[in-house]
């Protein structure tokens, strides 16, 4: 345990008051707010420390949600999405409530079950400029939007690109139920008639995007996002935790308004 300042020492490890729960430096955890309507903060514990009189302070660094940042939540932002952002604080270590993981982008799409514990993070956020890092986004389907993990997406057979159900017409019922599927482009090109019903398969036969084929990214320049929409096309195998798939990238730059 090392000495800081006078009559404060670096503490290694505090217990969450009511639990046997353990933080050390370098674990995510729940802050209580000083508003009970509003969710817990949550934050990077960077630092841990005595205050001297008995009890433990904690430097932290703090995740935004896409609520709380410049801009606000969008479509693409998923229910457990944060941010990490360049502001820290000192906080009582009795405003923990919990300990919870903000995992990678790319883990967090390969988890079997989400609970409520379970976060993920894939861009680092300047509080006091609103800018994000990195700096630019993928996209896809005719929406172009960056990918939520949220929602469910069908590739089309033809040009390999993924899509919304919504986006081209159907109910995500209608989607499970795909035995293939061409979007309406590709279907003009070939001559065929896009079919107005779903073809009765497994679910489990629909091929759904995960992060292991996109690079999430974002760049807001004057009221813009420059983005790189990426289209998939037959590669490497990848194993998913939603099948076997064989995707790799090629990209085009395109511009588009926020």
């Amino acid at each position: 345990m090392a000495k800081t300042k006078q009559g404060k020492r670096d503490v290694d490890a505090y217990t969450i008051k009511g639990t046997n729960k353990v933080v050390r430096v370098g674990d995510c955890v729940l802050l209580r707010p000083a508003d009970t309507d509003k969710p817990p903060y949550v934050a990077r514990v960077e630092r841990m420390e005595s205050d001297g009189r008995g009890g433990v302070r904690v430097r932290c660094r703090w995740y935004y949600r896409p609520e709380e940042a410049k801009g606000g939540r969008r479509p693409f932002h998923g229910a457990k999405e944060l941010f990490l952002s360049d502001h820290f604080d000192t906080q009582s270590a009795h405003t923990i409530e919990d300990k919870c993981i903000v995992h990678s982008f790319k883990n967090y799409t390969k988890l079997d079950n989400v609970g409520p514990e379970d976060f993920y993070c894939r861009f680092d956020y300047k509080a006091a400029t609103g800018a994000f890092t990195p700096d630019r986004v993928a996209v896809y389907c005719k929406c172009e939007m960056p990918y939520n993990p949220d929602d469910l997406m069908v590739q089309c057979e033809g040009c390999k690109d993924w899509f919304h159900p919504s986006c081209m017409g159907m109910t995500i019922e209608q989607a499970k139920k795909l035995d293939h599927y061409m979007c309406s482009d590709c279907a003009k090109e070939n001559g065929a008639k896009r079919p107005s019903n779903a073809y009765p398969i497994s679910p489990n036969s629909v091929k759904v995007l995960t992060s292991d084929v996109w690079s999430m990214l974002s760049l807001i320049n004057s009221g813009h996002f420059l983005l790189w929409k990426y289209h998939l096309v037959p590669s490497e195998h990848l194993k998913t935790s939603h099948g076997d798939m064989k995707l790799a990238i090629r990209h085009t730059e395109i511009t588009a308004n926020v």
